[in-house]
């Protein structure tokens, strides 16, 4: 096992950080971008949409009367502390983007340390004048950089509603990814796979999102301890535009250096490839003795961890429909929206309609995310000894396929469960508006495995596609973008359900485009050599 010869303490402990760090970037010159982009597009967008919603002192009063009221409202978005414009966008989207801010933050610290560390590059990395601490210091610098430009954007873009609301807003977001960032470096430190530690952080963001959700159902001025617990929480009670707490500010500041100094510590403790919790190896043969008992054994944590987030998810949102239909009430711009998003039918089905498919816009990112663990086998190298067996690439390839595709639909059935049982009635139709959007789920996956078999080396671009699919799904319908902008997104041309009229014809197209994408990523990837 090769490790580095530094002294512990020394100032080399640090050598090579600038060039590493400028790799780092390079490498995320595509990922990094598209998660910078669709976090402030989101945010930016918000004023002017509320500006639309609620544009009269008295909308507004009115709807923070209805969120003091609405439990359920609370716990999906959050409180609302003060009227203005900008105070309304940081509690329509100030979570939210916190979130997605975190979801980066731990994907790029991931990836430049376990991931470098399994794949082996680390070995030959560590072998030049690197030093010890090298690795995981660029790594954290590449997701500051990362959350310093979103809080830069996120300022600038909001400075008309309040420069210093814009301000806190900007900094509770970037402080919130980094808090996360730290926390993946932790658990980098701690496992001896990369696939896990992004399943153990992302499973910490999901805690913090359900206790701040707990927390702002049973107060409704953020006060609950519950709330408190939570580092999205934090962000929520910072209060940009609203008599802003700066000192909020320190308990992220705080969280970022203690779990930068834990993981620093545990760092200096390993020699690489080593961990702290190591994986126990399974057996060779019975369970897994095929290609397909192999990809399961593989992916198994991500399908039930999804599997439970989708449920609980769908009882959530299912459990709101009535409150939503209450909070909209009269208001012609948020009824518009919806209708957007779910279909010109009555205000609940339009509602769980466009629910519906927000859930399917997060499958999607699912389904890339499990596709793309095919051509992770590939580049570690893992791949090679299976292959070296009697297993050929396209059997390979279809255990990892078979839970990308079945593992979406299962998300989806799951999602239509959750809404019966949180909604109380129509399970059919919900079940069946859940699974229409399969057909445009699998037409994302069937291009992540054209870009694996095809450009193998642009995989990770069907993380741009996902994402801007993402987009154009959440921001556009607020936005009154053309409906040939959201003719873009496959999800644009499925049919409305529950409650619009069910046609075949789109529904079959996407279909068949799926069944395409897929052959022709299969037949490279038969074609084509092995990458590492």
């Amino acid at each position: 096992m090769t490790t580095f010869a530094v002294r512990p303490g020394s100032s080399r402990q640090l050598a090579g950080t600038g060039t590493l760090l400028r790799f780092a970037l390079r490498r995320d010159r595509l990922m990094i971008p598209v998660w910078i982009a669709v976090n402030a597009l989101m945010v930016l967008s918000m004023p002017n949409t509320l500006e639309g919603l609620y544009g009269t002192p008295a909308e507004r009063a009115d709807l923070i009367r209805q969120m003091a009221t609405n439990s359920s409202l609370r716990a999906m978005i959050g409180p609302v502390f003060d009227d203005s414009l900008g105070a309304l966008t940081a509690w329509r989207v100030g979570v939210y983007a916190g979130a997605l801010a975190a979801v980066m933050s731990l994907l790029v610290v991931v990836r430049h340390t376990r991931d470098e560390e399994e794949s082996g590059r680390q070995e030959l990395v560590a072998s030049g004048m690197v030093g010890r601490r090298a690795s995981l210091t660029s790594a954290l610098l590449a997701a500051a950089v990362a959350n310093a430009v979103l809080a830069l954007l996120v300022t600038a873009g909001l400075a008309g509603q309040g420069a210093v609301g814009a301000l806190a807003l900007g900094l509770g977001i970037a402080g919130v990814g980094m808090v996360f960032a730290t926390m993946a470096a932790i658990v980098a430190q701690l496992t001896e796979s990369a696939r896990l530690a992004r399943g153990l952080t992302a499973a910490v963001l999901g805690a913090a999102f359900v206790l701040r959700a707990a927390g702002d159902s049973a107060r409704d001025d953020g006060s609950s301890t519950l709330t408190w617990l939570s580092p999205l929480g934090w962000l929520e009670n910072l209060r940009p535009y609203a008599d802003e707490r700066w000192w909020v500010l320190g308990l992220l500041a705080a969280a970022v250096v203690l779990q930068g100094a834990v993981a620093y510590g545990l760092a200096g403790r390993r020699d690489i490839g080593m961990s702290f919790l190591p994986t126990r190896p399974g057996p060779a043969t019975g369970r897994l003795g095929s290609a397909g008992a192999l990809a399961w054994r593989l992916q198994r944590g991500g399908v039930l961890g999804w599997s439970i987030g989708f449920l609980l998810a769908g009882v959530v949102y299912g459990g709101m429909t009535e409150g939503a239909a209450d909070l909209v009430g009269d208001n012609a711009g948020a009824r518009r929206i919806f209708e957007r998003m779910g279909g010109q039918s009555g205000l609940t089905d339009a509602f769980l309609a466009s629910m519906v498919g927000m859930l399917g816009l997060v499958a999607a990112l699912y389904i890339v995310a499990s596709v793309l663990r095919l051509h992770g086998e590939e580049t570690s190298g893992r791949a090679e000894p299976v292959l070296a067996n009697a297993v050929g690439r396209l059997r390979w390839a279809a255990g990892h396929l078979v839970i990308a595709f079945g593992g979406s639909a299962l998300l989806m059935l799951l999602a239509g469960l959750g809404f019966a049982v949180g909604y109380g009635r129509e399970i059919g139709p919900i079940l069946g508006a859940c699974l229409v959007q399969l057909p445009a789920i699998w037409v994302i996956g069937g291009l992540a495995v054209l870009l694996i078999g095809v450009l193998p080396r642009a995989a990770a671009a069907a993380w741009g596609v996902a994402g801007a699919v993402l987009l154009i799904g959440w921001v556009g319908p607020a936005l009154d973008v053309p409906q040939v902008v959201l003719d873009l997104s496959p999800f644009g041309h499925l049919p409305k359900l529950p409650g619009g009229e069910m046609e075949w014809g789109p529904v079959l197209v996407l279909l068949g485009l799926a069944v395409v994408l897929v052959a022709a990523g299969l037949a490279g990837l038969r074609r084509r050599d092995m990458t590492t």
